[in-house]
């Protein structure tokens, strides 16, 4: 029984930036690794739908490196040592029943059961995602080892980097399941895109939908730019504008 319980799975001057607006969006693809920024999926997101989608204060070993792939889920929850089973509970068993066969554009997301400062594994651990290919791993927990880490090829976001283990502290119980990472629900399936600005989780059902809005905000805003320098300082004064 035990067991089984714990396996739970502007108002423009001209149209001209607009044209140029909408010849980009004709010549853009649905291709995922279009340059857009969490900051324009965020907006796209907030368009499209109503729930937070967007995780804040995230730290990487690498940075400048970004992160995007289809999320698997390990959930976490606070040590119980009177239900705990190193069989089964143990990461190894549950990142390979969450991590399909082919897994290069595969993000691990791995909760920290409400205990942000702890540690959800480092170096010696998250070498099966370098072993298995995996695009990286998002968790709202602490990483240990970034000098390891940034030599993998995987890119890891994480709250922050600690040098004390957490397995006494946390424990995993199922994958591909609902985790909460900063506040906001991720499902297995969902699109993971995360920069140095923060992660955004986009439902999988609006993955291009929101890829193509945010391309159009990133173009619109830099159209955006072309009109300001066009502004006259006077009529702003006396008429205003309308925002960008």
């Amino acid at each position: 029984m035990r067991r089984e319980l714990y396996r739970v799975r502007r108002r423009n001057p001209s149209p001209q930036p607009q044209r140029q607006v909408g010849a980009a969006l004709r010549n853009f693809s649905n291709s995922r690794k279009v340059a857009v920024s969490s900051a324009a999926l965020t907006d796209a997101l907030g368009r499209l739908s109503a729930h937070r989608a967007h995780v804040l204060d995230l730290v990487s070993p690498t940075p400048g490196r970004v992160l995007q792939g289809t999320a698997v889920t390990i959930r976490f929850i606070p040590f119980r040592q009177d239900v705990f089973t190193a069989q089964v509970n143990n990461f190894a068993r549950f990142f390979y029943e969450a991590v399909p066969a082919h897994p290069e554009d595969t993000v691990l997301v791995m909760d920290s059961g409400g205990h942000p400062g702890t540690s959800v594994g480092g170096g010696t651990k998250f070498f099966r995602l370098q072993n298995q290919k995996l695009a990286g791993l998002l968790t709202d927990g602490r990483l240990r080892d970034f000098g390891e880490l940034e030599q993998y090829d995987p890119v890891f976001y994480c709250s922050g980097e600690t040098v004390k283990a957490g397995t006494a502290d946390l424990m995993p119980v199922a994958a591909n399941v609902p985790v909460v990472i900063g506040g906001v629900t991720v499902l297995p399936g969902d699109f993971v895109y995360a920069d140095a600005a923060a992660a955004v989780i986009i439902p999988s059902t609006l993955v291009d939908e929101t890829f193509r809005l945010a391309a159009r905000i990133e173009l619109e805003d830099a159209a955006s730019l072309t009109s300001i320098r066009c502004e006259d300082p006077r009529e702003i004064r006396i008429s205003g504008a309308q925002e960008p």
